[in-house]
C-alpha cells in the first residue's frame, strides 16, 4: 500500500496543479494592443517598391553607418539588422537641479547624493527587419530605436524606446535616398 501511494503521490500533485491552473481566468483586454501602438508601428515602418531584399538591407547597413552607429549584427538571408552607437546623456537641468537638492539636504542637516542619479551616457540600438509585403513586388522596412541610460553612478537607470518621429523620419529620408541610388547604381 505504501509502494502504491509512492508511486501515485506525484500524479496527485500534477493533477491538483492543474486543477488549480484551470481555475485561473483570462483577465480581460489581455489580448488588446496598447493604447497608441498602431501610431508606433506606422512610425516605424515603410513599404518600397522593391523585391530585391538584399538591396534594402545594404543600403539599411550603410544608413546605419552614416548616421553613426556600429554594426553589431547583420543577417542579409533573415532581412535583420542591429546596430548600437554610444552617446553622452548628460543635461544641464538636471545636474543643476540635483547640485541645487544637494544644497538644500546639506542646509537641512542631511546627506543627499542627487547627483549621482544624473544621467551620465548612453547606448542607443537601433533594429531593423526587412521582409517582402504581402501584396506585390513591395518590401517592409521597420526600425525600432531603443536606449539604456546609464547614471553617475554606473547603474542602469533607464531602459526606453525612442518615439521621436524626427528621429525615425531622419532614417526613412536617408534610407529612401540610399535606396534610389542603389537602384541608379550611383
Amino acid at each position: 500500500m505504501k509502494l502504491a501511494f509512492r508511486f501515485l503521490r506525484p500524479f496527485f500533485v500534477i493533477f491538483f496543479c492543474f486543477n488549480l491552473v484551470g481555475c485561473v481566468s483570462v483577465p480581460s483586454g489581455f489580448l488588446k494592443p496598447p493604447e497608441g501602438y498602431l501610431e508606433k508601428r506606422q512610425l516605424q515602418t515603410r513599404q518600397y517598391e522593391t523585391a530585391n531584399e538584399e538591396q534594402i538591407v545594404m543600403a539599411v547597413a550603410g544608413v546605419l553607418q552614416d548616421l553613426g552607429f556600429n554594426l553589431d549584427n547583420s543577417e542579409t538571408r533573415l532581412g535583420l539588422v542591429s546596430a548600437s552607437k554610444k552617446a553622452d546623456a548628460k543635461s544641464k537641468g538636471q545636474i543643476t537641479g540635483a547640485v541645487i537638492l544637494d544644497v538644500l539636504a546639506a542646509f537641512g542637516g542631511s546627506y543627499s547624493n542627487s547627483t549621482a542619479q544624473c544621467d551620465k551616457s548612453q547606448v542607443v540600438r537601433a533594429s531593423v527587419i526587412v521582409k517582402p509585403a504581402l501584396e506585390g513586388r513591395k518590401m517592409v522596412v521597420r526600425v525600432t530605436f531603443q536606449r539604456i541610460v546609464w547614471n553617475m553612478s554606473n547603474q542602469i537607470s533607464r531602459v526606453e524606446t525612442i518615439n521621436e518621429p524626427l528621429m525615425y523620419q531622419k532614417f526613412f529620408d536617408s534610407l529612401s535616398k540610399a535606396i534610389f541610388l542603389e537602384a541608379q547604381q550611383v
